[in-house]
């Protein structure tokens, strides 16, 4: 008789475990989740940056971390058009700040 409520508590234990384990898992939010929310907005910046046709914005990269900080790096030809790389960053919806690491440098 022990053995089987001891079989019985061990059988509801063992089928307990990955419902706890899932539950845990729902609390924290997902690296993936978060990733993809980088990824569209650096995605999202990248297409209106393209959009100006501007030949030194391509040469910008964009970089977004999880909490929606934007860093935009690489070259421009003049500091109006790295001023609209940021006005275009800024624009973006999810985007918290923008940090602008855009070197200036003369077309040869």
């Amino acid at each position: 008789m022990n053995t089987r409520i001891a079989s019985c508590l061990f059988l509801f234990g063992a089928l307990l475990v990955p419902a706890a384990g899932h539950a845990a898992d729902a609390a924290a939010p997902s690296a993936t989740t978060t990733f993809v929310k980088d990824s569209a907005i650096t995605a999202k910046i990248k297409t209106e940056l393209a959009a100006e046709k501007l030949s030194s914005l391509v040469r910008i990269q964009v970089d977004t971390d999880a909490e929606g900080a934007v860093t935009l790096s690489g070259t421009a030809s003049s500091r109006p058009s790295a001023d609209k790389a940021v006005t275009i960053a800024q624009s973006v919806k999810g985007v918290r700040s923008v940090k602008d690491d855009i070197k200036v440098v003369a077309d040869q």
